[in-house]
């Protein structure tokens, strides 16, 4: 996929987003978000993509950014409505940060629709500080809505938008362990069947807790959290001053005369 195709695929997509079932995935992903981020502290934080959700709304870092696409109108009119900083980036595999300086990043769909997945990872490790976070956001291919996908793109009446290509949860997590980074939790949601009004997508709400319980990992989102490890790094507490102690005195063994 080039970038003509892949900024296409994200248009595609924010059309998408504005849907019932977009409605849907934005409402659960954006409670995810919110539980995730409040426990995550550090000073700057960063949101890849995806205007459309404010995924560090409950993040309480000093400095937060939205990382955007120069060519994409929308992009900037929603970052200008929310009132975050915005750090426009011409190609999501060159991130205007430098090295070792972010604490989190969340990237909602990003990968999915990038030209070039593998080095957006590896820029997005380049930014992380040390035991800095990741969390990821994608559509599940093992799931009704990717079982869907695949019957009905060869219809030429896709469900998703038909440019993305939905990476598996495993395969994801091969990725991440590769740049060292290391999955923390995952979360899957939105078990209602794919449906494109919001009356059919309510009267299936009931397989939400059913599908949390009896099928988890079948859910047609899903959220990875990883966090970034360096080899050979030992993480110490503060270094507390210690009274030096005083040298013992010698005490004869027997007493002469």
């Amino acid at each position: 996929m080039d970038s003509a195709a892949s900024e296409k695929s994200i248009i595609a997509l924010d059309d998408w987003l504005q849907t019932p079932a977009g409605a849907y995935v934005r409402a659960w992903e954006q409670a995810c978000l919110d539980e995730l981020t409040a426990d995550i502290f550090g000073y700057n934080a960063v949101q890849i993509g995806l205007p459309q959700i404010d995924a560090l709304a409950a993040s309480r870092m000093p400095n937060k950014w939205q990382a955007a696409t120069r060519t994409s109108s929308r992009e900037q009119v929603a970052l200008g409505a929310g009132k975050r900083q915005i750090a426009v980036a011409l190609d999501f595999a060159e991130l205007p940060f430098a090295s070792q300086s972010l604490d989190l990043v969340v990237m909602p769909h990003v990968l999915e629709f990038a030209a070039e997945p593998h080095q957006v990872l590896r820029e997005v490790e380049r930014v992380l500080i040390a035991e800095g976070q990741l969390i990821i956001c994608g559509f599940n291919p093992a799931s009704l809505w990717g079982l869907r996908q695949g019957l009905t793109r060869a219809r030429r009446s896709p469900y998703l938008p038909v440019a993305g290509e939905f990476i598996s949860m495993p395969r994801m997590k091969d990725w991440l362990k590769l740049l060292n980074l290391g999955v923390s939790r995952s979360h899957f949601g939105c078990y209602a069947p794919p449906c494109r009004t919001a009356q059919w997508i309510e009267r299936y709400a009931f397989m939400e807790p059913a599908g949390r319980r009896w099928w988890p990992y079948l859910g047609a989102v899903y959220m990875v959290h990883a966090i970034k490890r360096v080899k050979g790094m030992t993480m110490i507490g503060p270094a507390w001053n210690r009274k030096s102690a005083t040298a013992p005195q010698a005490v004869p063994a027997t007493n002469r005369k």
